[in-house]
């Protein structure tokens, strides 16, 4: 089975430029869009742990005599064949069912609240919610279509960043791109242990062969260290989730990334499974 990424059409303008950003991660990784027009503005997710309600804004759902000849066209104007997902089983008449064994997934900021309404520093519950339980990815898009030449991973050592290691890796191999690491050093932390893990995880040659970057930060605030990454660069964070079902928190650091940086955003949640592309 070909590596396939999950796609919500909307046919607007800032529709067309999600779109447009999942048309380029498809082409550069050798995967096929699948997408989905919707005809009814929720669904349903089954997950291993937990069912995710979606509810889309209105904006779904327009000009949808249109939308699959757009999203075709888009798709093909890359050499892509898109494969167009249509629901056969029902929760309810109008709460169809949607499969979660894709490889990946691409979504805007929030796929449930108006578009005037989400600013950078926002991502909306439903896709946090997708994070947390999901086993694939989720690509949350930059408002318009940028193309990325590097892919940049967040690395702190933990569980979770291993996760996001072994995605940059998994995109570097597969795209041939410039792979780097970015450490905010904690207090009494070296180089060397950020090293030790990750030898102990077994990414030792991985590290070897396709980081050519470490972008490792002693002092200083994230925030302000945040500007040595390239604004032409995927980023690719491991997340974790706790707090309030309705609110689910990333972690201090993850919280910060997504908030300030503009560039695509890659984010593996706990529930990640690492497979080869």
């Amino acid at each position: 089975m070909d590596t396939q990424l999950f796609h919500i059409f909307r046919n607007t303008p800032t529709g067309r430029e999600t779109f447009l950003q999942s048309i380029y991660f498809c082409h550069l990784l050798g995967a096929s869009p699948v997408v989905y027009v919707p005809k009814h503005t929720k669904f349903l997710m089954y997950f291993e742990k937990d069912v995710v309600q979606v509810d889309l804004d209105g904006s779904y759902l327009s000009a949808s005599e249109t939308a699959e000849k757009h999203a075709r066209e888009l798709a093909e104007a890359e050499g892509l064949e898109p494969k167009f997902f249509n629901p056969k089983n029902f929760t309810a008449s109008t709460l169809p069912d949607i499969p979660v064994d894709f490889d990946f997934m691409c979504c805007p900021r929030s796929i449930s609240d108006l578009t005037s309404k989400i600013g950078l520093g926002y991502i909306g519950s439903r896709v946090r919610r997708i994070i947390r339980s999901a086993r694939f990815p989720v690509l949350i898009s930059s408002p318009s279509f940028r193309q990325w030449h590097s892919v940049t991973v967040f690395f702190g050592g933990s569980g979770n960043a291993v996760n996001a290691l072994k995605l940059g890796v998994r995109i570097a191999r597969k795209t041939g791109v410039k792979l780097r690491l970015f450490t905010q050093v904690e207090a009494g932390m070296t180089r060397d242990d950020y090293e030790r893990a990750i030898i102990e995880s077994g990414l030792g040659d991985d590290m070897s062969e396709y980081v050519d970057d470490w972008l490792l930060f002693f002092g200083g605030r994230l925030e302000e260290n945040l500007y040595d990454v390239p604004h032409d660069s995927l980023l690719v964070v491991g997340a974790y989730g706790h707090g309030l079902i309705r609110d689910i928190l990333f972690g201090s650091k993850v919280e910060t990334i997504q908030s300030v940086m503009p560039n695509n955003l890659m984010v593996a949640g706990p529930n990640y499974v690492d497979h080869a592309v």
